[in-house]
């Protein structure tokens, strides 16, 4: 597929971008592609708004896989581009228009140039939650299709074009969402002796839940607790009977979160008996951490710089939570970060990443597969 093919269906996939589970028209444009292909070349299933695409192989003994994700997020765009987001507060904020266009150019290359083993092509929804890849992975398909290594990549608006990095072993974080509600009694502001002001209790909390990493959590390691939402009260002259946080967790080994989680609950069992009010954790969509194959990571980045496909750099573990980690954790593999050149980063209204990365990314899957699945 030409070069100026991919970067027009990377653009048409950007103006409608759809949350999890949400994606009918980015599966539909998806689909009206993929079936131009001949039949005999490839298999097509839907699972959801998802899709697994299977292109056989001439003498198939394993199946290799690349997953690309296809949600979006709440997000206003602010780029100003031709193509920009056509479906108001939603937008292509973390990439994920890109990974779909690499997914579709590596498929399109090998439909028309065959390899022994099988390959297998996961569009997968729902990344940025509530989480796509775990229930993906118990999917009927996947009972039929079952990969012998699953591959990923994430755009990197901080590293040029032509670049790429990874790593053996931890490359992001074990994360968590996390939903504390407050309820005690309101009532009126002059008379705040009859009341439980839960905006004084959640107040509270934060500035305790933030002594659960300095205090908690081994100097050595390392454990993020934000609060990105406040939420409580309904007037001025009220006092609040509701509070709501909303917040994240990060951290570098399941044992931290087991511990963070803990300390969390015991707080707010303390500020329960403290401000008279009942209180309650939930962790919507927790995802596990992405822990790359040792070996077939390091043979992945020797290949890469042997053949001067692209620049390799020794990636550093962040604290960026993927959900691809449930599927590293199933099937062996890796992910690596796309260098993307963007002046805004993940998750930003302006973020607009190079497209000459995607021709970077498809040189890059092409080579290993041929290699890897010949």
């Amino acid at each position: 597929m030409e070069k100026e093919r991919l970067i027009a269906i990377r653009r048409e996939l950007h103006r409608i971008p759809e949350l999890g589970f949400q994606e009918y028209k980015t599966q539909q444009y998806l689909l009206n592609i993929l079936k131009q292909y001949p039949e005999e070349r490839i298999e097509i299933e839907t699972w959801r708004t998802g899709i697994f695409v299977k292109i056989n192989g001439t003498a198939p003994e394993k199946m290799l896989a690349y997953r690309a994700d296809m949600d979006a997020l709440s997000i206003d765009e602010q780029t100003g581009l031709p193509f920009a987001s056509e479906h108001p507060g939603f937008m292509h904020a973390c990439g994920h228009d890109m990974h779909m266009t690499i997914a579709l150019g590596i498929i399109d290359h090998f439909v028309h140039h065959p390899v022994k083993q099988d390959l297998l092509f996961l569009f997968q929804p729902a990344e940025e939650g509530p989480g796509g890849a775990e229930p993906m992975l118990e999917s009927d398909v996947l009972k039929k299709w079952t990969p012998d290594l699953v591959t990923a990549l994430h755009i990197a608006p901080e590293l040029p074009v032509g670049t790429i990095s990874t790593k053996s072993g931890l490359l992001f974080a074990n994360t968590s969402e996390l939903v504390i509600d407050l309820e005690g009694k309101g009532g009126h502001a002059a008379y705040p002796h009859t009341a439980d002001d839960m905006v004084v209790a959640a107040s509270t909390l934060v500035t305790q839940l933030q002594t659960v990493i300095s205090r908690n959590t081994d100097p050595l390691d390392s454990a993020v607790i934000t609060v990105g939402t406040i939420t409580g009260g309904t007037a001025q002259n009220i006092i609040a009977e509701n509070a709501r946080l909303e917040g994240t967790i990060r951290t570098l080994s399941e044992e931290s979160m087991r511990m963070v989680k803990e300390r969390i609950e015991e707080l707010v069992k303390g500020i329960e008996i403290g401000f008279r009010c009942k209180g309650k954790v939930t962790y919507p969509s927790v995802y596990h951490q992405v822990f790359n194959t040792s070996g077939l990571t390091e043979e992945f980045m020797q290949f890469v710089a042997d053949r001067k496909l692209a620049e390799v750099k020794e990636a550093k573990e962040a604290m960026t939570g993927e959900d691809f980690g449930y599927m590293l954790k199933k099937y062996p593999g890796f992910m690596f970060w796309l260098g993307a050149d963007s002046s805004h980063g993940l998750h930003h209204a302006k973020l607009n990443p190079d497209e000459g990365a995607i021709e970077t990314a498809v040189k890059v899957m092409v080579g290993y597969f041929s290699e890897y699945a010949n």
